[in-house]
């Protein structure tokens, strides 16, 4: 799966691991919001990786296997992000996501026999240092965002946005330079 191979979403191990994984985002969506230091233990034995404790990630939070995603220092995410991390997914520092966020590694195939084999393919997602992406964004398998990037609120990045840029729409496009 991390290899970018093609794999079963059936596959017995897989399943148990993402139903192991649903447990613990179970217990982090219901702790009380002011138990801050319970849900940064949580996190911790969730995430691949997080780069200091000023980590805010708001409820609900999901995820499908959690050790796949690696944030870095003074990372913030709102309300209801979601992160299909069949595949890695890397946030860099000073790292800002808005409410109703979608980040998805998993892949489909276009055609219905193929795809109801249950058999698919992931593809990383990278997000550089000081990056701010708005409200109700989602980022697609295999897309790169560059360091201090803005991603415009409702876009749907579908390609690689260099460093230093404004980019916003569907698909999301740069607009400006920085």
């Amino acid at each position: 799966m991390l290899s970018g191979e093609i794999y079963s979403a059936v596959d017995p191990e897989l399943t148990r691991e993402l139903m192991e994984t649903r447990a613990v985002i179970h217990q982090f969506n219901t702790l009380h919001p002011t138990e801050t230091e319970k849900m940064r233990a949580v996190l911790h034995q969730l995430l691949g990786a997080i780069g200091d404790d000023h980590i805010i990630i708001n409820q609900p939070f999901r995820c499908d296997y959690g050790k796949q995603i690696r944030v870095g220092k003074r990372f913030f995410a709102n309300f209801n992000l979601t992160i299909l991390d069949e595949a890695y997914v890397t946030i860099g520092d000073d790292c800002f996501i808005g409410p109703n966020v979608s980040i998805y590694t998993a892949c489909h195939s276009t055609d219905p026999v193929e795809r109801n084999s249950r058999r698919e393919w992931a593809l990383p997602v990278s997000i550089g240092d000081n990056v701010w992406i708005g409200g109700n964004v989602t980022i697609l398998p295999g897309v790169t965002i560059g360091d201090n990037v803005t991603i415009g609120a409702g876009s749907v990045v579908v390609r690689d946005i260099p460093s230093n840029t404004i980019a916003v729409g569907n698909p999301c496009k740069v607009i400006k330079e920085i």
